[in-house]
């Protein structure tokens, strides 16, 4: 079977679930060859390979974190030298940007926002959707080596253990490639809670609770539960929640088991976000919000009586 390159990206802790989907995507088409840089411990060589990948590929430089052309002239060569079926990377700005790099330089086609990969009698074929999810296409690359931009939540890590090779290569970057460069970066601060794409449990706020100061009410029920907050693109815009957990078609995609969503109408702009999580909880005052179309439970009351009751009852059964 061919090789499959998915970019995994600069390790710096444990392998991120995002990746393990890639993984899991990736041996529909062959053998997953995983790409990545900085610190590749034991734990997570173990992890790559109990995911599928049958070679984890080390990039030996600190210029994949310095210059963001960097992964394209690292995925072109080993493309280059392996030609492999299709190459995978995670449909976020960055993973969109590298992807429409790299196509341009293997006059290649790219495919983005994909939600779902099938090997076809011609190659790839990805499930996307377009216009905010209003619509679910199928496409497939037709010329050179399919670059392919998967969404957050697209598929269920599945294990296929396997004990992968290491290689190594180092990376020699030309004038064009530095011409851009990362001159500092801050550490997103922690809350202790669980990273918004990977939490089992979101609980998002919106117009309804009518400031930022409400959404205190938000961070208690998520905080309850266990679980991340969410934000819909209205509270985002006005400033009263960060961007960085804004649920939506520009935003991030997420697919828990449990999506609660409180004094939001359910624009497609947010619905694009969130419609693929196991049970949706909704919360609205208004009895036609376009949410409780999406909801497998709705609550038509003010979300200032609902939610303190629901908070409520949730520390009741847990004394």
């Amino acid at each position: 079977m061919s090789d499959v390159l998915v970019l995994v990206g600069h390790l710096a802790g444990p392998v991120g679930k995002a990746s393990l989907e890639l993984l899991t995507l990736a041996r529909r088409l062959g053998n997953p060859v995983a790409v990545c840089a900085g610190t590749l411990d034991e734990r997570a060589v173990e992890t790559l390979g109990r995911y599928g990948a049958r070679r984890v590929h080390v990039i030996e430089s600190d210029d994949v974190r310095e210059y963001p052309v960097a992964w394209v002239r690292a995925l072109a060569d080993l493309a280059a030298d392996t030609r492999p079926v299709a190459v995978l990377t995670e449909s976020t700005p960055d993973g969109r940007e590298t992807a429409a790099r790299l196509a341009v330089r293997l006059d290649s086609g790219v495919l983005t926002d994909v939600v779902d990969i099938q090997d076809g009698p011609d190659g790839p074929v990805a499930t996307q959707w377009a216009f905010a999810a209003g619509y679910t296409v199928t496409s497939r690359v037709v010329g050179g080596i399919p670059i392919i931009a998967v969404k957050s939540n697209a598929a269920v890590p599945e294990e296929a253990p396997a004990t992968p090779a290491v290689t190594r290569s180092p990376l020699v970057l030309d004038e064009a490639d530095r011409r851009t460069r990362v001159v500092s970066r801050e550490p997103r601060e922690s809350t202790g809670r669980p990273q918004l794409t990977e939490a089992d449990i979101v609980v998002s706020g919106g117009r309804g609770l009518g400031g930022a100061e409400q959404f205190e009410l938000i961070e208690r029920l998520a905080d309850a539960l266990g679980g991340a907050v969410g934000a819909s693109r209205a509270a985002v815009d006005a400033g009263w929640y960060a961007h960085t957990h804004q649920v939506g078609q520009t935003g991030v995609t997420v697919s828990p088991q449990l999506y609660i969503a409180v004094g939001i109408s359910g624009a497609i702009q947010h619905r694009a976000g969130m419609q693929t999580s196991k049970t949706i909880v909704a919360v609205n005052k208004d009895a036609e919000a376009p949410i409780f179309e999406l909801a497998d439970y709705g609550v038509v009351g003010d979300l200032f009586e609902v939610v303190p009751q629901l908070l409520d009852e949730v520390a009741r059964r847990r004394a």
